[in-house]
């Protein structure tokens, strides 16, 4: 029997199904397992969050993740280093054998953009993300990250499900199962993909793998003609489907799926699909005033970068289009937060493709990076100032994060940078995070960490953003093929020098 916080020492006097029958009979008990939460509603327990029971006290009650796909250069945006701008151009003696991924290392290259000190930490930025200035002394950094592969999808796999290979839930399927949503009306777990198409992997970053499949993430591209996908009946097929027939379908349905499941005691997934459907019917009232950003003020749109009177695009990949989708992405964000999403996916980038629609800068740094970096820093700032001038940054995490980096030298002596697992930057605000601060740097030219004994890695993340949630990491688990699976596997430690 499998519960968020806890395991059952002595059986139970029910299963799963007659608890839920019992509770109020067919989809009305299955509604207010839902309510009461899934997971200990099958070991008949009230769950741990209900009972004030977490680990530990919360920081955070909330988390939006913002994924560069396609591995964004640490050393471009955040982790400055004198010593490449002092040898530019010069033959790159890395002191050891270096596995590159593609085709070579070429000389140093210098940061592709100017670095200035911000704020009162004096944190050094590159042009291209200067608008992270106003909120830098809000933000606790990372350099001395370390990845276990320089592939793409497994590598994202990695700083999305804490496994670098498919089967595992994500991070904010982990969050949903343990703490449930603060509102039944929407989804516990939001992922805002790039509007160009899905980041390597596609819908397994974000899915639920072997926990209850309602954890999963649910898909939504804010500003599109269909936000969520069919959420409603599709007008351009006739006016044959009506409010009435809808919902006297569903009552059909519900009555169908409680007689079949009924039949099949111990299967989850039809158990999974039912809640599904009840939440898409509350979505459909809720989801459309949620992502309505009609009614903003012009002042805040502007400081997102929303361009209302732009209608019509370059063809090409611009900076002003990137604010305007990342910013759009961003205050989408913030609205399903206020209205008690737990956690938040806003991903940058799509998988591979020419010309680069995503951070994998193998050609041409500045010509790829530019326009999306100028873009995430205008709707991260923005969402940073709009939570704390509302009183939610202080419990909700934002964690900045790609697969991996990219490395000190140029890529065959052109104007790109290989991947670089060895080390890379995360940056983390909000919910109880100190900024300001640096936990963990890079080595002089950004390749590996300072400390190589003692490097960062993804569990400490996910373990330090578990904490902030009043969860113990450890504690976490779902069995699974007879597995105490859990987000941070074996590994991982809380940061305590990130906790204010």
């Amino acid at each position: 029997m499998n519960s968020p916080f806890h395991r059952s020492t002595t059986p139970s006097t029910m299963n799963r199904r007659d608890f839920l029958w019992q509770s109020g009979g067919g989809l009305g008990g299955i509604a207010l397992a839902a309510l009461m939460g899934t997971e200990q509603a099958r070991a008949g327990e009230l769950p741990s969050i209900l009972s004030g029971k977490l680990h530990h006290p919360p920081r955070a009650k909330r988390v939006v993740q913002l994924f560069m796909a396609g591995a964004a250069s640490h050393l471009d945006l955040f982790d400055f280093k004198p010593e490449l701008v002092k040898r530019h151009g010069q033959p790159s003696d890395f002191g050891e054998a270096v596995e590159a991924f593609q085709n070579g290392l070429g000389p140093w290259k210098k940061p592709v953009w100017d670095f200035q000190s911000h704020g009162q930490s004096g944190k050094m930025l590159g042009e291209v993300v200067a608008d992270l200035g106003s909120v830098v002394d809000e933000i606790a950094w990372i350099h001395n990250l370390v990845g276990k592969t320089g592939v793409h999808s497994q590598g994202t796999l990695l700083q999305s499900t804490g496994f670098n290979r498919p089967g595992f839930p994500s991070a904010g399927s982990w969050v949903s199962y343990g703490l449930g949503s603060m509102n039944d009306n929407l989804p516990a777990y939001v992922v805002l993909p790039d509007h160009r198409g899905l980041a390597s992997n596609g819908t397994k970053n974000w899915d639920a793998a072997f926990l209850p499949a309602q954890h999963q993430g649910t898909v939504i591209y804010p500003g599109s003609e269909t936000p969520i996908v069919d959420l409603f009946p599709d007008a351009k097929r006739g006016d044959f489907i009506t409010s009435a027939s809808e919902r006297e379908g569903g009552a059909l349905l519900a009555r169908l799926n409680a007689t079949h499941a009924a039949t099949r005691l111990g299967d989850e997934r039809l158990d999974a699909r039912i809640r599904s459907y009840e939440l898409a019917a509350k979505m459909q009232l809720a989801a459309p005033e949620a992502l309505d950003i009609s009614k903003e003020s012009a002042a805040t749109k502007a400081m997102y970068g929303i361009r209302d009177d732009v209608k019509d695009w370059p063809k090409t990949i611009n900076a002003e289009e990137e604010m305007d989708i990342f910013g759009r992405k961003c205050l989408a964000a913030r609205r399903l937060l206020e209205r008690g999403v737990r956690f938040v996916q806003i991903w940058s980038g799509n998988d591979n493709g020419f010309p680069r629609r995503n951070w994998d800068s193998h050609e041409d740094v500045e010509r790829d990076h530019g326009p999306l970096a100028r873009g995430f820093a205008r709707g991260a700032s923005a969402l940073i100032r709009d939570l704390k001038q509302r009183g939610l940054l202080e419990d909700t995490i934002i964690l900045w994060t790609t697969e991996f980096g990219r490395m000190p030298s140029s890529q065959g002596g052109g104007k790109g940078r290989d991947h670089n697992p060895y080390v890379f930057t995360n940056w983390l605000c909000g919910g109880g995070i100190k900024g300001g601060t640096t936990a963990g740097e890079s080595d002089q030219w950004g390749y590996k960490p300072l400390d190589r004994s003692n490097p960062t890695t993804c569990y400490d993340i996910h373990a330090t953003i578990l904490h902030q949630l009043g969860i113990d990491h450890t504690k976490l688990t779902y069995r699974s093929n007879g597995i105490d699976r859990r987000l941070t596997d074996v590994h991982g430690h809380v940061i305590k020098e990130l906790i204010a």
